[in-house]
């Protein structure tokens, strides 16, 4: 049965949580590069409900070095969430686009919320060159970009683990990690100790794509009323995707993301869809900005024959 659910977009212009610039016109990438009417020749119905305000904070310099902005980030993630929230209400599928990757925990938040009011709980697919477990205690940086699967899974900051109405938002055992290949020695432990079922490059390359995303839709919909997929375009190779926010060699190819987005789509258990870490400062020609598109379409159904 197709899927007739209105997809509503909601962009987060946030660049806060990382240290290079750009990530905030990642909305304004994504619509220029077609999305609605590209959605519109598949059939689907389409709101674009603008961007979701993000505070400048009163001097770039952050007042906690060991989560930096944190109070901006945390108040649009609460915005965020809520907005989420009415899109859920509405009966749509929301399709959140970043922005830098702090904002996935307004959007599990919002998730995982609505679905808890109606005594369910949501599975989360992560899919990343980087963990993003760190916490203020062990990131190098400060940079809460780094933070969001942490704090979604209940660790780190009480201003980002405490956005959602259950805590932890998502379980352990619902969550899975895909494409990592650069990841902090404290994050390392983290993820180690969490309980969440990690998948390298190395099992991409040893296993294939689709055997990695069979299990881990799997795991994220054993006891669930469906996934998130949070999707960092940094895990796509940078040949694929040249215009992100912290690059890494070595990622998934074209090829691979696509086949990851049509796994999804034939699940029918999406609950939501984020787009994160797009950059159009250091990409090419709004490569990186269509290649999300092309994405998004493959996650909402679309089909070579």
């Amino acid at each position: 049965m197709k899927d007739q659910r209105e997809i509503h977009l909601l962009g987060v212009p946030m660049d806060l949580g990382g240290s290079l610039r750009g990530v905030d016109m990642g909305p304004s990438a994504i619509r220029i590069a077609g999305l609605r009417d590209r959605l519109a020749e598949m059939g689907r119905r389409f709101v674009d409900r603008g961007n979701v305000a993000v505070a400048r904070p009163e001097t770039r310099d952050p007042k906690n070095p060991r989560a930096r902005f944190l109070r901006e980030i945390s108040a649009c993630c609460a915005d965020l969430r809520d907005e989420v929230l009415l899109a859920l209400e509405a009966g749509a599928l929301p399709l959140v686009v970043g922005g830098d990757h702090s904002i996935a925990c307004g959007t599990v938040a919002g998730l995982s919320s609505w679905y808890h009011r109606r005594g369910e709980k949501i599975g989360l697919i992560w899919f990343d060159a980087h963990a993003d477990m760190n916490t203020p205690e062990s990131t190098p940086s400060g940079n809460v970009h780094g933070m969001p699967l942490a704090s979604c899974l209940g660790y780190g900051p009480d201003e980002l683990t405490g956005l959602g109405e259950r805590l932890p938002m998502v379980d352990a055992q619902n969550t899975v990690l895909i494409g990592i290949r650069e990841l902090d020695d404290g994050e390392r432990e983290l993820v180690r100790d969490s309980g969440i079922k990690a998948y390298s490059m190395r099992e991409i390359d040893i296993h294939g794509m689709h055997t990695v995303m069979a299990e881990a839709i799997e795991i994220a919909c054993k006891g669930t009323a469906g996934f998130h997929l949070s999707f960092d375009l940094d895990g796509c190779d940078p040949v694929a995707a040249p215009g992100v926010g912290t690059p890494v060699s070595g990622g998934a190819t074209q090829r691979e993301a696509h086949l990851l987005m049509e796994q999804v789509a034939e699940s029918r258990k999406l609950l939501g869809l984020e787009m994160t870490e797009i950059n159009p400062i250091v990409d090419n020609q709004n490569r990186t900005a269509e290649l999300t598109v092309d994405l998004c379409l493959s996650a909402f159904g679309k089909r070579i024959v």
